[in-house]
């Protein structure tokens, strides 16, 4: 009895050495796995990190790119804008030059006709005149005034060598500067008139305003005062018709 007690006490015992080798044993052979796994563990964690890592970085540089190609864009486009506005700048430059030269060309040939008028001055004889009489601090034509230059640009054309002499006038009274001024006002009536009604070609029209010089009357009355605010109207032409000058004079009353 006392001897199988005493084997079976062997056998636990080498039983719980076995056992205890096997755990050693168990973990000493997996603690190098543990570890490699553990390891790895680190190392994808960190792969993963430098991967976002990565990521982020490429996003950046697509960032700066797409800002650099919606710079480069707008550039482009500004340029264009610029372009368009320099070509249409150019355009405007040419037209204006265009127009300044047709000017020049039409000027060019009114000038030819006014040094042939000049040139051939003596040929020019006083066809006919109209006195056109105004009120006393006016410069507005009346009816009659008007009858009177429609009369005296019948027969006025295109084809006539002809020139006008518009001269205006005012009285004594008043200041000299206010009056010239004003026989200027007088004469640009008549020539206004004169343009618009019957199409007379400005070049051929020589305007002054004289103020209260050259008075038609040297008197001091009303009557005298009344004949002096006028504008004299002259047509000089190298194509006089047989006959002698007419004369339209009306007095202001």
């Amino acid at each position: 009895m006392r001897v199988h007690l005493a084997t079976m006490c062997i056998v636990a015992g080498s039983l719980l050495a076995a056992g205890c080798a096997t755990k050693k044993y168990v973990r000493n052979t997996t603690a190098p796995i543990q570890a490699k796994v553990d390891q790895v563990g680190t190392q994808t964690t960190q792969n993963t990190q430098q991967i976002e890592d990565t990521k982020n970085q490429v996003k950046q540089v697509d960032d700066k790119a797409q800002s650099g190609i919606n710079a480069a864009q707008e550039r482009a486009s500004a340029a264009d804008q610029h372009a368009a506005t320099a070509d249409q700048h150019a355009s405007d430059a040419m037209n204006q030059a265009k127009q300044a030269t047709q000017m020049a060309d039409a000027n060019g040939q009114e000038l030819n006709k006014l040094r042939d008028v000049v040139a051939n001055i003596d040929d020019y004889k006083m066809q006919t005149s109209a006195t056109v009489p105004f009120a006393f601090d006016k410069y507005t034509l009346t009816s009659s005034a008007k009858e009177d230059l429609d009369n005296l640009a019948i027969g006025l054309t295109a084809d006539k060598r002809f020139v006008i002499s518009v001269e205006g006038y005012t009285d004594s009274t008043g200041n000299r500067a206010y009056n010239e001024a004003l026989s200027r006002k007088r004469a640009d009536a008549v020539v206004a008139y004169l343009v618009a009604k019957h199409d007379i070609p400005i070049y051929r029209i020589h305007m002054i305003g004289l103020g209260q010089e050259k008075p038609a009357d040297e008197g001091k009355d009303r009557a005298a005062r009344a004949k002096n605010r006028r504008v004299e109207v002259k047509v000089f032409t190298a194509d006089v018709d047989s006959g002698t000058p007419t004369n339209s004079t009306r007095q202001n009353q």
